[in-house]
């Protein structure tokens, strides 16, 4: 009966099973009408930034007059927020990158960049540069760390990678003729990675036909007869095909040179609201009330919704965020179909079965065991690899069950993939959790990497959790460690200094080798000498120590810490910046009682 529940939740899509689990219902925010705001969702698990749209009429009495940027995290947990003060006209579009910052671009071309924690960073830019700064941006197209800007004069703006120090906007070639300044109907991005000239291109349906637009060239590219002009167009995450909705009604999958492989005659010619690929097997639509989701075979398949939602692509599946949940929409793993499919008779499948029969404590458990005995690695490992895939830990926890028992009675099974998945579970069902909110599934979390994983909790000031994940994975500590206590500085601003240098010890003794030095340069750039001066007494490395030491104007402990570590180069580091702070007399009454710092100045001065 398990069985039977399981694959009830599952809908059939050609041949392939999908299915919709809840990630967090009901969600922890209050009073969200997506719908009244423009909402950006980060991928793999990340916090959704909402922020009212300003091209919708607002009942005044339902909210403040205010616009605010709130973010959340994927639990519906608020994070962080700020009042929305940036000049330069309505908001165009927001989008997070990969190092989860958020981009806000502004009618006029100004890019405004936020943390996770609602700070804006320095320095905002534009990018349209100064040639066109009578020009305002009509549409925007991002991805991972870039993005492409459409200008009412129809001209093309691209920026590669906002990670860099100083992201440079690019003008793409003109997509039309000189005079003609038509506005495309939609427009779509094969990123970098996936294109010949490793720069991005774009395509802009324009009249009844689309152009790819690169940096020095602008090359046409037919479409069938009849289906311009298209109406909505998405690449799919492996930059090979894109999806399109054309002007009479069909969805249409090309080739990224528009050579039609599928299509499929929607029963509405309106155009869809959102259009996106749920991994590379499916195409999903939604319309105001229906989510439609259109795959090879004639039949698609439907959800029906009574509340607005936004579609998030990742890399397996499609999260789905209404007013009240988030779903997971994602292709059932084969080893999970091969469980859990009604009537399966697979090895798996009998495993699984015979764990039901030896808690019922019935023979029948020996008897699917002797059935499955020259296939037991296979099912042992199909019960493992389902485990991973489940979101519900009391199924991940049968799953292994199941794992285990079959484990016994196989010999050539290698020993450590049971305990490395529950390792991999651990890990995933902490971060899931709703104060942590972030939902990956195991495939985005290898994809993602445990480090990266790591970098996000840190950020997310979880340091605790991130902490205890590096321990119980065996990486380094010293990155969680070093950000914890460098927040904590900025933090606490009313602790006095040896208050806070007791609490900053207790927890950087944790780490061996780590850079005091380094906490006592954060200190001392946050205004507090007297706590980085005394941080600085516990670095072990005189080559990190004295630098800093100088740097905060502790001369004399630095010539201290020079001569007694014996490295003639610090002590003359330290001798030459003494030399241009003070005057000569007091120089040379501070190295006089130094007999290595007066050695070595004399016979500095002797040769210059």
């Amino acid at each position: 009966m398990a069985n039977v529940s399981v694959a009830a939740e599952w809908q059939l899509l050609g041949d392939r099973y999908y299915r919709k689990p809840d990630l967090y219902h009901p969600l922890r925010w209050k009073h969200i009408d997506l719908s009244r705001n423009k909402v950006a969702c980060a991928p793999f698990g990340g916090p959704i930034a909402l922020i009212r749209d300003d091209s919708k009429i607002v009942q005044l009495y339902a909210e403040s007059a205010l616009r605010k940027l709130r973010i959340f995290n994927s639990a519906g947990v608020p994070l962080s927020e700020t009042i929305w003060k940036n000049p330069g006209g309505r908001l165009i579009g927001l989008s997070w990158t990969d190092d989860q910052t958020l981009v806000c671009i502004v009618q006029d071309g100004t890019v405004y960049r936020y943390t996770s924690h609602a700070e804006l960073l320095e320095p905002n830019f534009s990018i349209l540069g100064q040639e066109y700064l009578d020009e305002n941006v009509v549409e925007c197209v991002f991805w991972g760390n870039g993005v492409v800007c459409v200008t009412d004069a129809c001209k093309v703006f691209s920026i590669a990678d906002f990670k860099s120090k100083n992201p440079r906007p690019l003008r793409l070639a003109d997509p039309a003729p000189e005079g003609i300044e038509e506005l495309p109907h939609c427009v779509a991005v094969i990123e970098p990675q996936y294109t010949m000239s490793g720069n991005v291109e774009v395509l802009l349906a324009i009249g009844d036909g689309v152009v790819m637009v690169e940096e020095d060239e602008v090359q046409p590219l037919p479409l069938p007869p009849g289906d311009g002009p298209l109406q909505k167009m998405v690449v799919s995450g492996d930059g090979r095909f894109v999806a399109s909705f054309t002007h009479d009604g069909r969805m249409a999958v090309y080739s990224t040179r528009l050579e039609k492989i599928f299509e499929y005659e929607c029963e509405s010619a309106l155009p869809p609201e959102q259009l996106a690929w749920c991994g590379l097997d499916s195409v999903l639509l939604y319309w105001d009330d229906m989510l439609l989701m259109v795959g090879p075979s004639d039949e698609p398949v439907r959800y029906l919704y009574d509340e607005p939602i936004v579609l998030i692509p990742e890399c397996d599946g499609v999260r789905i965020l209404s007013n009240s949940s988030i779903e997971f929409l994602q292709l059932v793993p084969n080893s999970t179909v091969s469980i859990f499919k009604i009537g399966s008779t697979s090895p798996a499948a009998l495993l699984y079965d015979a764990l039901d029969h030896f808690d019922r404590r019935s023979a029948k458990a020996d008897e699917n065991l002797r059935l499955i005995r020259s296939s037991l690695s296979e099912a042992v490992e199909a019960c493992v690899d389902a485990a991973g895939h489940e979101f519900d830990v009391s199924r991940q926890r049968t799953l292994l069950r199941a794992a285990s028992y079959g484990q016994a009675f196989c010999s050539n099974f290698h020993r450590d993939r049971i305990q490395e998945m529950c390792k991999t579970l651990r890990v995933l069902n902490a971060v899931r959790s709703p104060e942590i909110g972030i939902p990956l599934s195991i495939q985005q979390y290898k994809l993602l990497t445990p480090s990266v994983l790591i970098g996000r909790l840190i950020n997310a000031h979880q340091h605790l959790l991130a902490l205890r994940i590096s321990d119980y994975l065996g990486m380094n500590q010293e990155v969680v460690i070093m950000h914890w206590a460098c927040s904590k500085i900025t933090a606490s601003l009313a602790i006095p200094d040896a208050t806070l240098l007791e609490i900053l010890l207790d927890k950087l003794k944790l780490c061996k080798g780590i850079s005091y030095a380094a906490v006592a340069a954060h200190a001392d750039k946050n205004g507090r000498r007297k706590l980085a001066a005394m941080l600085v007494e516990h670095e072990p490395r005189s080559s990190k120590q004295v630098p800093l030491l100088l740097s905060i104007g502790e001369e004399d402990t630095a010539l201290i810490k020079a001569t007694e570590s014996g490295d003639t180069d610090l002590v003359y580091l330290v001798l030459f910046h003494i030399l241009q702070k003070r005057q000569p007399l007091e120089f040379f009454g501070m190295i006089q009682a130094r007999t290595l710092a007066r050695d070595l100045f004399i016979n500095y001065a002797r040769y210059v």
